[in-house]
């Protein structure tokens, strides 16, 4: 480019004319320095441009390889951090939570580490030790190893009730009963869509969280309130019957009966059943007193009797130490007799028993009694087949 501006210069001043006027100037300025003084503007001029030049590719070089070059850490990285991935959580919602930590670069960088390590679909959700600044590679890595899992977890077993679900958690956490019961008041500010609390049945629904703490395995976070602990059950059950397509299936199943419905069925269910294998039989039995053929269209179950005990804060009962004035207590909204359905769920079902009641097995059943240790039932359409089972339970030592 130095020799095209000479070439410039030169150009100009070809002929005799243009030999003596640099002969003079040469004069005027003293020898050879004017020609020195114009190589060096032509060196600064290029030197500028090639400048702008080299400046302009750099950054277009820098933007082009940050486009097809994954940004990210390298190494283990430094320092600590505390990272909580939630319930549900998909790699890409890992990825984020990561990156606003500042654990990984970006999330691309954490999402294809992930791709490339066939344990990755092991990460758990819970909180996690991480280090600042980590390779997305060292990331997944050190989220597969337990020992950078904190563990604060308490397991919720299937069937217990609210009231129940508050004292595990609380022994747990150290947080009072009475902060669970205060932020189980409004479940729909936990996070439980209002349209759930809808029957078809006629009767008023008044909301409770009540079936909706879904019994798992909880990972505590930090810092955690009596409020998140409830928001974060429910999420699970959000997900876990969105997953089972329950409402959906409810609705179009179950001829007209509404998902909240089959949800206290799952609970009867839950409570009732002896043995995983009957849940679905139990569910069957309760739809089919209540809307079926049975002479008072009620329950007739002793379970939620002793629900109704707890509630108001009475040690519960077998069904053989219930006086007559407490199976049939007028004033008891739970009531074994009233006609249909109990006004809430009596526990939180798990999974099993929620499948029962979505999908329960065609018969029409109307009694069932356990007939042996591993609390199997046997289940029948008459009274009469129902008392040859009653004798086989006695027989057995069960009743």
């Amino acid at each position: 480019m130095i020799d095209d501006l000479d070439l410039g210069f030169d150009e100009q001043e070809r002929g005799e004319k243009g030999k003596h006027r640099r002969s003079a100037m040469r004069k005027r300025n003293g020898g050879s320095g004017g020609g020195r003084g114009r190589t060096v503007l032509a060196l600064l001029l290029a030197l500028v441009l090639l400048g702008g030049i080299g400046g302009g590719a750099f950054y277009g070089f820098d933007r082009v390889q940050n486009y097809f070059v994954t940004p990210d850490y390298d190494g283990s990285g430094t320092g600590e951090v505390t990272v909580e991935i939630k319930q549900g959580a998909l790699i890409a919602d890992m990825a984020d939570a990561l990156v606003a930590a500042g654990v990984v670069k970006s999330a691309k960088a954490f999402v294809e580490a992930a791709e490339a390590n066939s344990r990755s679909k092991n990460i758990q959700p819970g909180t996690y030790k991480l280090r600042k600044q980590m390779s997305g590679e060292s990331a997944v890595a050190a989220m597969l190893d337990l020992k950078n899992k904190i563990v604060n977890g308490v397991t919720i077993p299937e069937g217990r009730t609210a009231k129940n679900v508050y004292k595990l958690l609380s022994a747990e956490t150290k947080i009072p009963v009475k902060e669970f019961e205060t932020a189980a008041k409004d479940p729909i500010a936990l996070g439980v869509p209002d349209w759930w609390f809808k029957r078809t049945d006629g009767k008023k629904v008044k909301p409770s969280i009540e079936g909706f703490l879904y019994p798992d395995t909880y990972e505590i976070p930090p810092k955690a309130t009596a409020e998140t602990i409830l928001k974060l059950m429910v999420e699970n059950f959000l997900s876990v019957t969105g997953e089972m397509k329950f409402a959906d299936r409810v609705q179009k199943e179950r001829g007209g009966i509404s998902p909240y419905e089959a949800l206290i069925v799952a609970s009867l269910a839950q409570a009732e059943a002896g043995n995983k294998d009957d849940l679905g039989k139990v569910a069957r039995v309760a739809y089919n007193r209540v809307f079926g053929e049975f002479p008072c269209n009620c329950l007739e179950m002793d379970v939620t009797v002793n629900y109704y005990l707890e509630s108001i804060g009475k040690p519960t009962k077998r069904s053989g130490d219930m006086t007559t004035a407490e199976l049939d207590d007028p004033k008891n909204p739970y009531n074994r007799k009233l006609r249909g359905l109990v006004p809430t769920p009596i526990n939180n079902p798990g999974k099993q028993a929620m499948e029962g009641a979505m999908d329960p097995p065609p018969g029409k059943w109307l009694f069932f009694v356990a007939i042996d240790k591993a609390g199997h039932s046997a289940f029948a359409e008459t009274f009469a087949e129902h008392e040859k089972n009653m004798a086989k339970a006695k027989e057995a030592g069960i009743i």
